[in-house]
C-alpha cells in the first residue's frame, strides 16, 4: 500500500525547510533581529514561510483523512495524487514567487489557487466521508 500523505508530508517538509533558511540566512546577512527590518524583501520571505504554515498542516490532515477513509472513490490512490501534487505545485510557485522574486504574481495567484483548490476538494470530499458512511474511518499509524 502507498502511503499518499507521507509522500507528499515530506516532499512539503523539504520545502519548508528551505523557506526557513532563506528567512534565517537573510535575517543574518541584513542583522534583522526580529520583525522584517522594515525591508520588502525580508517581509516577502517571512509571508511564504508563514502562509505555508497557515495552510499545509490542515491541508495534510484533510489528504490523511481521506486515504485512511476506506471510501473507495475518496480514498483512491489517482483523487489523493491529484489533491497533494495540486497542494505540493501551489506550495512550490507560492513560496518561490514570494521568497525568490521580487514580483510574480502569477506564481503568488497561481499558486494560492491550487492550494486553495486542493483544500476546498478535500475538505468537501472530508464532509462527504463524514456525513454518508456509516462506518467510521479505521485511522492507521503510517510509520
Amino acid at each position: 500500500q502507498m502511503h499518499i500523505t507521507a509522500l507528499y508530508g515530506g516532499a512539503l517538509t523539504i520545502w519548508y525547510l528551505v523557506l526557513t533558511a532563506r528567512v534565517i540566512l537573510y535575517r543574518r546577512e541584513n542583522k534583522i533581529g526580529l520583525g522584517d527590518g522594515n525591508n520588502n524583501m525580508m517581509q516577502r520571505r517571512i509571508r511564504a514561510h508563514g502562509n505555508f504554515a497557515e495552510y499545509v498542516p490542515l491541508s495534510l490532515v484533510l489528504l490523511y483523512l481521506l486515504e485512511t477513509s476506506g471510501a473507495r472513490f475518496f480514498s483512491s490512490p489517482l483523487f489523493l495524487h491529484l489533491i497533494g501534487a495540486s497542494l505540493l505545485i501551489g506550495r512550490l510557485l507560492h513560496g518561490y514567487s514570494l521568497s525568490f522574486t521580487e514580483l510574480n504574481m502569477f506564481g503568488r495567484q497561481g499558486g494560492m489557487a491550487l492550494t486553495l483548490l486542493a483544500m476546498g476538494i478535500s475538505g468537501l470530499s472530508v464532509f462527504i466521508v463524514g456525513f454518508y458512511y456509516k462506518q467510521p474511518p479505521q485511522f492507521k499509524v503510517i510509520f
